[in-house]
């Protein structure tokens, strides 16, 4: 069989992969703080029909002879930049301005936590501030963050302070806002609902978990971070992967014809 068959659906596959991760990233155009992923090509390996020669007194040196048999994916990277920022002027819509994953978990103290950028937090019938799936957003010590049900008001502060003021008109400040930050952030695990898990390849996150200290960005309270999605980008890209597609499968259907000729040769 002919080695450019093999090459051409090498290709396909590769594009069919690169036109999968186009697809999610326009469809999370809209996902709050969610981050597009973007698709690496590498060739696969190449034979050598021939191999190099040394220049020597009489004659010159010959490079090496050498037939690519195709191509792969060597990443499907995370692009973690920051999307841009949307204006609500709800208190519990929170963005992070910079680095930095808000730590939310099942149940107060769990050590099974989880990372987002999705600001868009709630408050339960116990006065619990959530994510839309319940989960409860933590503080440094990873404990969940309470604001009484019977409080006049409430307004967090740029470095996580939960500033609220009881039935009485006191002033509390004691509980803080924790955020997280990896050495990589790219190499965090997407585990869906747009939550993030810590992987081998993202490392620990840093122990200080304080807003605005260590690298960290300040949190902005009335506002949410959109997805760094650019539709211009996404579409240009899949009228590329399309191309590439349609130029593998012609490798195809024209290696199917000489091999169709050489069949002919015996009639």
């Amino acid at each position: 069989m002919l080695r450019s068959m093999y090459s051409g659906i090498s290709g396909l596959k590769n594009f069919q992969t690169k036109l999968d991760v186009i697809g999610n990233n326009i469809s999370n155009v809209n996902t709050y703080g969610f981050k597009k992923g973007r698709v690496v090509f590498k060739d696969l390996i190449s034979q050598t029909t021939a191999g190099s020669t040394a220049p020597s007194a009489t004659r010159g040196g010959v490079n090496a002879k050498q037939v690519g048999l195709g191509s792969q994916i060597a990443a499907i990277d995370t692009i973690s930049t920051t999307g841009a920022l949307q204006s609500t002027g709800r208190v519990l819509d929170l963005a992070v301005s910079g680095d930095g994953y808000f730590r939310v978990a099942p149940q107060s103290g769990s050590t099974d936590i989880s990372y987002t950028r999705a600001g868009n937090f709630y408050m339960d019938a116990m006065g619990d501030i959530v994510t839309a799936d319940g989960m409860y957003l933590l503080d440094a010590s990873g404990a969940k963050i309470n604001v009484p049900t019977t409080s006049q008001s409430m307004s967090i502060g740029q470095d996580g302070t939960v500033n609220i003021v009881a039935a009485d008109g006191t002033l509390s400040s004691a509980q803080k806002i924790s955020l997280a930050k990896f050495p990589n952030s790219e190499g965090l695990e997407k585990v869906g609902s747009n939550y993030f898990k810590q992987s081998p390849a993202s490392g620990a996150p840093n122990a200080d978990v304080t807003a605005q200290t260590g690298g960290k960005g300040a949190i902005q309270s009335g506002f949410l971070e959109m997805s760094n999605v650019d539709l211009s980008e996404e579409f240009t890209d899949m009228i590329v992967a399309q191309r590439g597609f349609q130029a593998n499968s012609r490798i195809i259907t024209t290696s199917d014809e000489i091999l169709q000729e050489l069949v002919n040769l015996k009639r």
